[in-house]
């Protein structure tokens, strides 16, 4: 129970990374096409990075990469929401991940 539990809130936690880095995004470009291309990219390239080499079936092993990658998108995610003046909101999702991570390797998933 704990396990799927976690692995829920990993999942949405993923697609919170995924929302903060479009808006990040959108807000950071200068002109239209630039917020539409940092809108769609930045996000899109961290869910192409996660699939190949953080997600549980990922294209490609690479040892120490899973952590590695988990690191680098939550943590432009709450980078992200910082440059936003969000600070706050990046704490929370920042502690968020660690301690649903903290769940995760005491339920030894």
């Amino acid at each position: 129970m704990l396990t799927a539990t976690s692995l829920t809130i990993r999942f949405l936690l993923e697609l919170a990374a995924l929302a903060a880095l479009a808006v990040w995004g959108a807000s950071t470009g200068d002109g239209t096409a630039a917020k539409i291309g940092l809108g769609v990219g930045t996000p899109l390239v961290a869910a192409v990075f996660w699939g190949l080499f953080v997600a549980p079936r990922a294209t490609f092993e690479v040892p120490g990469a899973r952590a590695a990658g988990q690191v680098l998108v939550f943590g432009a995610a709450a980078l992200g929401l910082v440059a936003l003046g969000r600070p706050a909101l990046a704490a929370g999702f920042a502690a968020a991940v660690v301690l649903d991570a903290a769940l995760l390797a005491a339920a030894g998933a």
